[in-house]
């Protein structure tokens, strides 16, 4: 069974255009499954994939003779798992400017596209992201009527729904948005999954494509930062503990994050000298594979990183905004500057509908118009200097300044 996906409203913009579609996330997240849905929608298509080594050979040792064979007869050409081809920026440049064909490729690795491609293909490609299930397309799968009632709730949403929703959410944080992990029919299914997932990234994206020997460095450094996420990184102190410099550290970081294992943000300042916090902080772009990296599968009530856990699943809410953290040399903190306009904070319980200390200064230093508080039980929204301040669920990350 297809399940739609959200970026699927965005390509379709596109389709009539000559750019090439670029569409790039990690191993089983529905890549191939969604070219294939848009290969089924347009006329006259082939459908390649560079996991066929002669193909692959032929498209990059004799570029002339693979454009007659698989593009010239052809309107719409899709090419799965580009990332394997060499040359693969320059020799899609020449097809490009040859041809009048609309392109579509994928690949499990943003490494290739951005090392090496990005120089030949600039003006002449859109690239997506396509990542593991957001929360909207995870409650989409598990429950269609819930779904709808989803998508409309707002600061009115009843206790009974949020709690509800609450518990698909439980499910979520633990196990994540992966499709084979989402249609998994037990627990221990779901986590023989998630191991199998993490070998996958380790053996075949990381050590492979990023030339990476050293298997045992890079999952002990992603085990420090699983346990991390959220934090401001100490570069110092990882690289004491993994055995690396600060160079080949920051090299191990990079490749996590184009593999689209981990993302780093960075501190929203406007006055260096008060403000900057120079270090990024680290997330996940999926908790069901940070969760089998630490072998931590507790549900969210009994789990001493419950904070944590909630403030990775609001930045997975928000990836692809723009998000940074903020942070004062005084010990001011708000968890997160979404649009570097909107201070988002992230809590558990609140007696009543109330800031921090830290968010009060924010308000009166930046005086935004609107501010986020996500919560469990309060929900409303109230004045605070000026700014209005929404309490919502954590669940409605999604619609922060929207």
């Amino acid at each position: 069974m297809y399940y739609k996906r959200e970026i699927e409203s965005k390509i379709e913009q596109y389709l009539a255009s000559p750019e090439i579609i670029a569409i790039f996330g990690p191993r089983q997240v529905g890549k191939t499954t969604l070219l294939k849905e848009l290969y089924a929608r347009v006329e006259n298509p082939i459908f390649l994939t560079f996991e066929d080594i002669e193909l692959k050979i032929l498209f990059e040792e004799d570029i002339k003779s693979f454009i007659a064979l698989y593009i010239d007869p052809y309107e719409h050409i899709f090419i799965d798992e580009f990332q394997y081809a060499k040359m693969g920026g320059k020799h899609l440049k020449y097809i490009y400017d040859t041809t009048d064909k609309k392109i579509f490729i994928s690949g499990s690795s943003a490494m290739e596209l951005s090392i090496n491609a990005v120089k030949y293909l600039v003006g002449r490609i859109f690239v997506f992201n396509l990542y593991s299930f957001s929360f909207g397309e995870f409650i989409r799968v598990k429950d269609k009527n819930l779904y709808t009632l989803y998508t409309k709730a707002d600061a009115t949403i009843s206790a009974v729904l949020s709690k509800k929703i609450y518990g698909y959410l439980d499910e979520y944080l633990t196990y994540g948005g992966y499709p084979r992990v989402i249609l998994s029919k037990t627990n221990d299914e779901k986590k023989e999954v998630l191991k199998n997932l993490l070998s996958i990234y380790l053996l075949r994206d990381i050590k492979e494509i990023a030339k990476i020997a050293d298997e045992t460095k890079m999952y002990k450094l992603l085990k420090a930062l699983s346990l991390q996420i959220g934090n401001v990184i100490a570069y110092n102190e990882l690289s004491t503990l993994i055995g690396v410099n600060a160079v080949q550290l920051k090299e191990y970081l990079s490749v996590f994050e184009k593999a689209f294992l981990t993302k780093t943000i960075t501190p929203f300042f406007t006055n260096k000298r008060l403000e900057i916090v120079k270090n990024p902080e680290i997330f996940f772009f999926d908790m069901g594979l940070r969760n089998v990296i630490i072998k931590n599968f507790s549900a969210l009530e009994d789990r001493v990183d419950k904070g944590a856990m909630l403030e990775n699943f609001v930045f997975r809410e928000l990836v692809e905004r723009d998000v940074k953290y903020y942070r004062t040399k005084n010990g001011a903190e708000v968890d997160f500057i979404i649009d570097d306009a909107i201070p988002v904070e992230i809590k558990s319980n609140l007696s009543s509908m109330k800031i921090s200390k830290s968010y009060h200064y924010f308000l009166e230093n930046y005086k935004p118009k609107k501010g986020y508080v996500l919560n469990f039980n309060q929900i409303g929204e109230k004045e605070f200097n000026g700014a209005k301040v929404l309490f919502l669920p954590h669940f409605l990350a999604g619609r922060v300044g929207l």
